[in-house]
Protein backbone atom coordinates (compact mmCIF):
# COMPACT_ATOMS: atom_id res chain seq x y z
CA UNK A 1 0.00 0.00 0.00
CA UNK A 2 1.29 3.49 -0.82
CA UNK A 3 2.11 5.80 2.09
CA UNK A 4 0.36 9.10 2.71
CA UNK A 5 3.12 10.94 0.87
CA UNK A 6 3.51 8.45 -2.00
CA UNK A 7 0.96 8.25 -4.83
CA UNK A 8 -0.29 4.78 -5.72
CA UNK A 9 0.45 2.98 -9.01
CA UNK A 10 -2.66 4.31 -10.73
CA UNK A 11 -1.84 7.92 -9.89
CA UNK A 12 1.76 7.46 -11.03
CA UNK A 13 0.58 6.48 -14.50
CA UNK A 14 -1.58 9.57 -14.96
CA UNK A 15 -0.08 12.14 -17.27
CA UNK A 16 2.43 9.72 -18.73
CA UNK A 17 1.10 10.21 -22.25
CA UNK A 18 1.70 13.96 -22.04
CA UNK A 19 5.28 13.53 -20.81
CA UNK A 20 6.01 11.07 -23.61
CA UNK A 21 4.53 13.50 -26.14
CA UNK A 22 6.55 16.49 -24.87
CA UNK A 23 9.72 14.38 -24.87
CA UNK A 24 9.55 13.86 -28.64
CA UNK A 25 12.01 16.18 -30.45
CA UNK A 26 9.61 16.60 -33.35
CA UNK A 27 6.88 17.83 -31.03
CA UNK A 28 9.27 20.35 -29.49
CA UNK A 29 10.06 21.71 -32.96
CA UNK A 30 6.34 22.08 -33.62
CA UNK A 31 5.55 23.67 -30.24
CA UNK A 32 8.13 26.45 -30.58
CA UNK A 33 6.40 27.64 -33.78
CA UNK A 34 3.23 28.42 -31.85
CA UNK A 35 2.99 31.82 -30.06
CA UNK A 36 2.10 30.34 -26.68
CA UNK A 37 4.36 27.34 -27.29
CA UNK A 38 7.41 29.51 -27.88
CA UNK A 39 6.86 31.23 -24.53
CA UNK A 40 6.51 27.90 -22.74
CA UNK A 41 9.59 26.50 -24.46
CA UNK A 42 11.68 29.54 -23.53
CA UNK A 43 10.49 29.41 -19.94
CA UNK A 44 11.11 25.67 -19.61
CA UNK A 45 14.51 26.01 -21.25
CA UNK A 46 15.54 28.83 -18.94
CA UNK A 47 14.39 26.93 -15.85
CA UNK A 48 16.18 23.75 -16.93
CA UNK A 49 19.39 25.69 -17.54
CA UNK A 50 19.01 27.37 -14.15
CA UNK A 51 18.97 23.92 -12.55
CA UNK A 52 21.92 22.83 -14.69
CA UNK A 53 24.09 25.76 -13.66
CA UNK A 54 22.94 25.78 -10.02
CA UNK A 55 26.09 24.11 -8.72
CA UNK A 56 28.26 26.71 -10.47
CA UNK A 57 26.17 29.51 -8.92
CA UNK A 58 26.70 28.00 -5.48
CA UNK A 59 30.44 27.78 -6.09
CA UNK A 60 30.57 31.43 -7.20
CA UNK A 61 28.94 32.33 -3.89
CA UNK A 62 31.43 30.09 -2.07
CA UNK A 63 34.36 31.85 -3.75
CA UNK A 64 33.01 35.29 -2.80
CA UNK A 65 32.73 34.14 0.81
CA UNK A 66 36.07 32.28 0.95
CA UNK A 67 37.92 35.30 -0.44
CA UNK A 68 36.21 37.68 1.99
CA UNK A 69 34.93 39.83 -0.88
CA UNK A 70 31.49 40.45 0.60
CA UNK A 71 33.03 41.93 3.75
CA UNK A 72 35.58 43.88 1.69
CA UNK A 73 32.91 45.44 -0.51
CA UNK A 74 30.94 46.63 2.51
CA UNK A 75 33.37 49.54 2.53
CA UNK A 76 32.53 50.53 -1.04
CA UNK A 77 32.93 49.44 -4.66
CA UNK A 78 36.31 48.21 -5.91
CA UNK A 79 37.60 47.30 -9.41
CA UNK A 80 38.94 43.83 -10.32
CA UNK A 81 42.51 45.10 -10.78
CA UNK A 82 42.55 46.12 -7.11
CA UNK A 83 40.79 43.07 -5.65
CA UNK A 84 42.68 40.56 -7.79
CA UNK A 85 46.23 41.18 -6.51
CA UNK A 86 44.98 41.35 -2.92
CA UNK A 87 43.56 37.83 -3.18
CA UNK A 88 46.23 36.26 -5.39
CA UNK A 89 43.91 36.03 -8.38
CA UNK A 90 44.64 37.40 -11.84
CA UNK A 91 42.57 40.54 -12.57
CA UNK A 92 40.80 38.98 -15.56
CA UNK A 93 39.69 36.01 -13.44
CA UNK A 94 38.67 38.28 -10.61
CA UNK A 95 36.61 40.23 -13.16
CA UNK A 96 34.90 36.97 -14.16
CA UNK A 97 34.08 36.19 -10.52
CA UNK A 98 32.73 39.69 -9.83
CA UNK A 99 30.71 39.67 -13.05
CA UNK A 100 29.19 36.32 -12.06
CA UNK A 101 28.38 37.71 -8.63
CA UNK A 102 26.62 40.64 -10.26
CA UNK A 103 24.70 38.29 -12.57
CA UNK A 104 23.46 36.44 -9.47
CA UNK A 105 22.34 39.69 -7.87
CA UNK A 106 24.91 39.52 -5.08
CA UNK A 107 26.98 42.44 -6.40
CA UNK A 108 26.33 45.60 -8.43
CA UNK A 109 28.45 46.59 -11.39
CA UNK A 110 29.07 50.32 -11.74
CA UNK A 111 29.62 52.19 -14.99
CA UNK A 112 33.29 52.65 -14.18
CA UNK A 113 33.77 48.87 -13.98
CA UNK A 114 33.98 48.67 -10.18
CA UNK A 115 31.77 46.29 -8.24
CA UNK A 116 29.88 46.98 -5.04
CA UNK A 117 27.72 44.96 -2.68
CA UNK A 118 24.00 44.60 -3.49
CA UNK A 119 21.22 44.41 -0.92
CA UNK A 120 21.06 40.63 -1.36
CA UNK A 121 24.82 40.30 -0.94
CA UNK A 122 24.73 42.40 2.22
CA UNK A 123 21.86 40.25 3.55
CA UNK A 124 24.16 37.21 3.47
CA UNK A 125 26.41 38.92 5.99
CA UNK A 126 23.41 39.82 8.13
CA UNK A 127 22.14 36.24 8.53
CA UNK A 128 23.80 34.62 11.57
CA UNK A 129 25.86 31.60 10.63
CA UNK A 130 25.16 31.77 6.89
CA UNK A 131 28.74 32.37 5.77
CA UNK A 132 29.87 29.54 8.05
CA UNK A 133 27.32 27.21 6.48
CA UNK A 134 28.44 28.25 2.99
CA UNK A 135 32.02 27.32 3.92
CA UNK A 136 30.81 24.08 5.51
CA UNK A 137 29.04 23.12 2.28
CA UNK A 138 32.44 22.27 0.81
CA UNK A 139 32.14 18.82 2.44
CA UNK A 140 28.53 18.39 1.34
CA UNK A 141 29.30 19.33 -2.26
CA UNK A 142 32.19 16.86 -2.30
CA UNK A 143 29.68 14.14 -1.42
CA UNK A 144 27.35 15.40 -4.16
CA UNK A 145 30.11 15.16 -6.80
CA UNK A 146 28.87 11.62 -7.50
CA UNK A 147 25.15 11.73 -6.62
CA UNK A 148 24.49 8.21 -7.88
CA UNK A 149 27.17 6.79 -5.58
CA UNK A 150 25.61 8.74 -2.72
CA UNK A 151 22.16 7.37 -3.51
CA UNK A 152 23.54 3.83 -3.64
CA UNK A 153 25.48 4.29 -0.41
CA UNK A 154 28.66 3.09 -2.03
CA UNK A 155 31.22 5.13 -0.12
CA UNK A 156 31.78 6.83 3.23
CA UNK A 157 30.82 10.48 2.94
CA UNK A 158 32.69 13.50 4.23
CA UNK A 159 29.52 14.60 6.00
CA UNK A 160 29.33 11.34 7.95
CA UNK A 161 32.91 11.90 9.10
CA UNK A 162 32.05 15.46 10.12
CA UNK A 163 28.98 14.38 12.14
CA UNK A 164 30.11 11.20 13.96
CA UNK A 165 27.48 11.65 16.68
CA UNK A 166 24.73 10.77 14.20
CA UNK A 167 26.10 7.24 13.88
CA UNK A 168 25.92 6.77 17.64
CA UNK A 169 29.58 7.48 18.38
CA UNK A 170 29.01 9.22 21.67
CA UNK A 171 31.54 7.89 24.14
CA UNK A 172 34.69 8.52 22.13
CA UNK A 173 33.89 11.78 20.36
CA UNK A 174 36.77 14.20 20.96
CA UNK A 175 35.64 17.41 22.68
CA UNK A 176 36.89 19.47 19.73
CA UNK A 177 34.57 17.54 17.36
CA UNK A 178 31.55 18.12 19.61
CA UNK A 179 32.52 21.77 19.92
CA UNK A 180 32.92 22.14 16.16
CA UNK A 181 29.44 20.69 15.60
CA UNK A 182 27.83 22.81 18.27
CA UNK A 183 29.56 26.00 17.15
CA UNK A 184 28.35 25.56 13.58
CA UNK A 185 24.83 24.79 14.74
CA UNK A 186 24.84 27.71 17.17
CA UNK A 187 25.62 30.18 14.42
CA UNK A 188 22.74 28.95 12.27
CA UNK A 189 20.32 28.19 15.10
CA UNK A 190 19.34 31.76 15.90
CA UNK A 191 17.02 32.09 12.91
CA UNK A 192 15.51 28.70 13.72
CA UNK A 193 14.91 29.79 17.31
CA UNK A 194 13.35 33.07 16.26
CA UNK A 195 10.98 31.47 13.76
CA UNK A 196 10.04 28.67 16.17
CA UNK A 197 9.22 31.04 19.00
CA UNK A 198 7.13 33.23 16.70
CA UNK A 199 5.06 30.20 15.79
CA UNK A 200 4.72 28.56 19.22
CA UNK A 201 3.72 30.20 22.49
CA UNK A 202 5.55 29.21 25.69
CA UNK A 203 3.47 31.40 28.01
CA UNK A 204 2.03 28.43 29.90
CA UNK A 205 5.38 26.62 30.16
CA UNK A 206 7.37 26.84 33.40
CA UNK A 207 10.27 24.49 32.60
CA UNK A 208 11.52 23.76 29.08
CA UNK A 209 14.01 20.99 28.31
CA UNK A 210 15.86 21.29 25.01
CA UNK A 211 17.11 17.85 23.94
CA UNK A 212 20.15 17.97 21.67
CA UNK A 213 20.34 21.66 22.47
CA UNK A 214 24.02 22.16 21.62
CA UNK A 215 25.31 25.51 22.80
CA UNK A 216 21.88 26.47 24.13
CA UNK A 217 20.93 28.99 21.46
CA UNK A 218 17.28 27.98 21.30
CA UNK A 219 16.96 27.71 25.06
CA UNK A 220 18.61 31.11 25.57
CA UNK A 221 16.23 32.76 23.10
CA UNK A 222 13.25 31.19 24.86
CA UNK A 223 14.46 32.33 28.28
CA UNK A 224 15.04 35.88 27.07
CA UNK A 225 11.46 36.06 25.81
CA UNK A 226 9.91 34.51 28.93
CA UNK A 227 11.42 35.76 32.17
CA UNK A 228 9.58 33.26 34.38
CA UNK A 229 10.79 30.29 32.33
CA UNK A 230 13.53 27.94 33.50
CA UNK A 231 15.42 25.52 31.29
CA UNK A 232 17.20 22.20 31.08
CA UNK A 233 19.77 21.52 28.36
CA UNK A 234 20.34 17.87 27.51
CA UNK A 235 23.18 16.99 25.15
CA UNK A 236 26.44 15.06 24.90
CA UNK A 237 28.98 15.63 27.69
CA UNK A 238 31.49 17.13 25.24
CA UNK A 239 29.03 19.91 24.39
CA UNK A 240 28.47 21.03 28.00
CA UNK A 241 31.50 23.37 28.33
CA UNK A 242 30.46 25.26 25.22
CA UNK A 243 26.86 25.51 26.43
CA UNK A 244 27.95 26.66 29.88
CA UNK A 245 30.17 29.36 28.39
CA UNK A 246 27.46 30.55 26.01
CA UNK A 247 24.74 30.68 28.68
CA UNK A 248 27.10 32.46 31.09
CA UNK A 249 27.85 35.11 28.44
CA UNK A 250 24.12 35.55 27.94
CA UNK A 251 23.59 35.99 31.70
CA UNK A 252 21.26 32.97 31.79
CA UNK A 253 23.38 30.26 33.42
CA UNK A 254 21.50 30.52 36.73
CA UNK A 255 18.22 29.66 34.98
CA UNK A 256 19.47 26.57 33.15
CA UNK A 257 20.33 23.10 34.47
CA UNK A 258 22.88 21.27 32.31
CA UNK A 259 22.14 17.56 31.89
CA UNK A 260 24.95 15.73 30.04
CA UNK A 261 24.00 12.47 28.39
CA UNK A 262 23.05 10.65 25.21
CA UNK A 263 19.40 10.05 24.42
CA UNK A 264 20.52 6.78 22.82
CA UNK A 265 21.88 5.50 26.12
CA UNK A 266 20.29 7.53 28.92
CA UNK A 267 16.75 8.22 30.04
CA UNK A 268 15.77 11.87 29.72
CA UNK A 269 15.48 13.82 32.98
CA UNK A 270 11.97 14.43 34.28
CA UNK A 271 10.55 17.69 35.57
CA UNK A 272 10.02 19.72 32.39
CA UNK A 273 6.47 20.46 31.27
CA UNK A 274 7.65 21.01 27.67
CA UNK A 275 10.43 19.35 25.67
CA UNK A 276 11.85 20.73 22.43
CA UNK A 277 13.57 18.82 19.63
CA UNK A 278 15.09 21.48 17.38
CA UNK A 279 16.74 20.09 14.24
CA UNK A 280 17.18 16.70 15.91
CA UNK A 281 14.86 14.18 14.26
CA UNK A 282 16.10 14.73 10.72
CA UNK A 283 19.59 13.65 11.81
CA UNK A 284 18.41 10.11 12.53
CA UNK A 285 16.72 7.04 11.11
CA UNK A 286 13.22 5.93 12.07
CA UNK A 287 14.41 3.43 14.67
CA UNK A 288 16.31 6.11 16.59
CA UNK A 289 13.46 8.60 16.22
CA UNK A 290 10.91 6.12 17.56
CA UNK A 291 13.09 5.44 20.61
CA UNK A 292 13.64 9.15 21.21
CA UNK A 293 9.94 9.99 20.98
CA UNK A 294 9.15 7.20 23.44
CA UNK A 295 11.76 8.61 25.82
CA UNK A 296 10.32 12.11 25.48
CA UNK A 297 6.82 10.81 26.21
CA UNK A 298 8.05 9.08 29.34
CA UNK A 299 9.87 12.20 30.57
CA UNK A 300 6.87 14.51 30.17
CA UNK A 301 4.10 14.87 32.77
CA UNK A 302 0.48 14.29 31.71
CA UNK A 303 -0.49 17.14 29.41
CA UNK A 304 3.16 18.05 28.78
CA UNK A 305 4.04 19.38 25.34
CA UNK A 306 6.53 18.29 22.71
CA UNK A 307 7.81 20.92 20.26
CA UNK A 308 9.46 19.66 17.06
CA UNK A 309 11.17 22.22 14.84
CA UNK A 310 13.18 21.38 11.72
CA UNK A 311 13.03 21.59 7.91
CA UNK A 312 10.31 19.20 6.73
CA UNK A 313 9.59 17.63 3.37
CA UNK A 314 6.69 19.01 1.39
CA UNK A 315 5.33 15.47 1.18
CA UNK A 316 2.56 15.34 -1.42
CA UNK A 317 3.55 18.87 -2.47
CA UNK A 318 7.35 18.67 -2.96
CA UNK A 319 9.21 21.67 -1.60
CA UNK A 320 12.24 23.04 -3.47
CA UNK A 321 14.30 23.82 -0.37
CA UNK A 322 13.62 20.85 1.87
CA UNK A 323 13.15 18.14 -0.76
CA UNK A 324 16.30 19.14 -2.63
CA UNK A 325 18.92 20.66 -0.31
CA UNK A 326 17.99 19.23 3.09
CA UNK A 327 16.98 15.84 1.71
CA UNK A 328 20.41 15.21 0.20
CA UNK A 329 22.23 16.95 3.06
CA UNK A 330 20.77 14.53 5.59
CA UNK A 331 21.35 11.63 3.22
CA UNK A 332 25.05 12.48 3.03
CA UNK A 333 25.21 12.48 6.83
CA UNK A 334 24.60 8.75 6.66
CA UNK A 335 21.46 8.11 8.71
CA UNK A 336 19.41 11.26 8.41
CA UNK A 337 16.30 11.90 6.38
CA UNK A 338 13.91 14.77 5.84
CA UNK A 339 10.36 13.77 6.78
CA UNK A 340 7.09 15.43 5.95
CA UNK A 341 5.02 16.97 8.73
CA UNK A 342 2.49 14.21 8.12
CA UNK A 343 5.12 11.52 8.62
CA UNK A 344 6.44 13.11 11.82
CA UNK A 345 2.90 13.45 13.13
CA UNK A 346 2.34 9.74 12.44
CA UNK A 347 5.49 8.83 14.39
CA UNK A 348 4.34 11.01 17.28
CA UNK A 349 0.91 9.37 17.27
CA UNK A 350 2.54 5.94 17.16
CA UNK A 351 4.60 6.88 20.24
CA UNK A 352 1.43 7.83 22.12
CA UNK A 353 1.19 11.60 21.65
CA UNK A 354 -2.17 13.28 21.06
CA UNK A 355 -3.37 16.77 20.14
CA UNK A 356 -0.85 17.10 17.32
CA UNK A 357 -0.95 20.62 15.89
CA UNK A 358 0.68 22.14 12.84
CA UNK A 359 2.56 22.27 10.63
CA UNK A 360 3.36 25.90 11.31
CA UNK A 361 5.94 27.67 9.17
CA UNK A 362 6.99 31.16 8.17
CA UNK A 363 9.99 30.10 6.10
CA UNK A 364 10.11 26.37 5.30
CA UNK A 365 13.78 26.65 4.31
CA UNK A 366 14.46 27.71 7.91
CA UNK A 367 12.09 25.47 9.85
CA UNK A 368 8.61 24.03 10.22
CA UNK A 369 7.03 23.32 13.61
CA UNK A 370 4.78 20.60 15.01
CA UNK A 371 3.41 20.54 18.56
CA UNK A 372 2.11 17.42 20.32
CA UNK A 373 0.89 16.63 23.81
CA UNK A 374 1.28 13.72 26.22
CA UNK A 375 -2.20 12.47 27.08
CA UNK A 376 -3.70 13.19 30.47
CA UNK A 377 -4.07 10.41 32.99
CA UNK A 378 -4.24 6.75 32.05
CA UNK A 379 -4.57 7.33 28.31
CA UNK A 380 -0.79 7.57 27.99
CA UNK A 381 0.94 4.40 26.82
CA UNK A 382 4.50 4.47 28.14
Amino acid sequence: MASADQPGPRRRRRGGWLARLVARPGVQDWVVRLPFGARLARRDGAEIFDILQGFVSAQVLAALVELGLLERLLGGAEPPDVLGPETGIAPDRMAALLQAGAALGLLRRRRDGAYGLSRKGAAILGVPGLTGMIRHNRAFYADMADPVALLRGEAETQMARFWPYVLGQTGDIPPEVSARYSDLMARSQRLVAQDTLRLVSLKAVTRLMDVGGGAGVFLAEALRRHRGLRGVLFDLPGVMPLAEAELTRAGLADRVALAPGSFRENALPRGADAISLVRVLYDHDDTTVRALLASVLEALPPGGRLIISEPMSGGARPDRATDVYFSFYTMSMGTGRVRSARRIAALCKEAGFVGIEGPYTARPFITTVLVARRPDGDRCKV
